[in-house]
């Protein structure tokens, strides 16, 4: 069996340190949560796959883009069969995969992380863990708080639906071919929160809208959803947006939704 070339343009750096492999899928926990279904995305060299795959607790689907990747797969797991899924995550229909509850791991590729979170974001009803590895600046910014200068829209969004907690840093020297970057291993648990409490498609242009001039206050920055003349009577609107937290953006949406009825 050969080996896999990483892949520049699509953001490859394979783990080959299996300790870190090991505490990253350590961090599962399918019993807590009520689940058996494990989705690996970008397994890559499967560093992290030869854990979840031996673990007889998981039910095993690896994604991979990659068409070398999934050769590679394949041969050494045979046995995942249709498991096995040569294609996009973001392009995913989950529904004709998974018909219940499932968690979600990776070493994300870098330059798409977002874009990942926001796929997890619109799978929320079954996606009910992710243990991730992302950029530390990206994983920093999924469990900012708010006041801190990392806390913007990503993190709004995340912790509207998911507790979100900072496991660890892996450093560069963890891949082949080595990161400019650290990393960090976040993990994901789905809250109980079903739907938020206000207009949600405005709660998302809101806080949009809000971080687009997060140096100007709300009144200022949230002009382009709602006018001057109908923006509500609220304190909050003289704040910044990385002021708020999730329930005060919240209030403020139901607040220009009266306004704009």
């Amino acid at each position: 069996m050969g080996s896999v070339r990483a892949k520049k343009h699509l953001g490859q750096h394979f783990l080959t340190d299996k300790n870190t492999a090991s505490r990253i899928v350590a961090a599962l926990r399918p019993g807590l949560l009520g689940y058996d279904t494990v989705l690996e995305v970008g397994p890559g060299m499967g560093v992290l796959s030869d854990f979840i795959v031996r673990d007889a607790r998981f039910q095993t689907y690896l994604i991979d883009i990659d068409i070398e990747s999934v050769a590679y797969l394949q041969e050494r797991y045979p046995q995942l069969g249709e498991r096995l899924i040569s294609g996009d995550f973001l392009a995913l229909p989950f529904g004709d995969y998974f018909g219940g509850k499932l968690a979600l791991i990776g070493n994300f590729p870098y330059n798409i992380s977002s874009q990942i979170l926001f796929k997890v974001l619109e799978e929320r009803h079954r996606v009910v863990e992710v243990v991730g590895m992302f950029q530390k600046e990206v994983a920093e910014r999924c469990v900012a708080q708010p006041g801190s200068k990392t806390y913007g829209i990503l993190s709004v969004f995340v912790q509207a639906y998911y507790d979100v907690e900072y496991l660890f840093t892996v450093k560069a020297g963890a891949f082949n071919p080595p990161p400019k970057v650290l990393s960090g291993v976040i993990r994901l648990t789905r809250n109980s929160i079903v739907e938020l409490d206000c207009d949600e498609k405005l709660f998302w242009r809101v806080v949009k809208a809000a971080f687009n001039q997060r140096r100007k206050t709300l009144r200022n920055a949230l002009s382009a959803v709602v006018t001057k003349d109908r923006m509500p009577e609220s304190p909050l609107l003289d704040l910044r947006a990385e002021r708020l937290s999730v329930d005060e953006f919240v209030a403020l949406t139901n607040a220009i939704h009266k306004k704009l009825a």
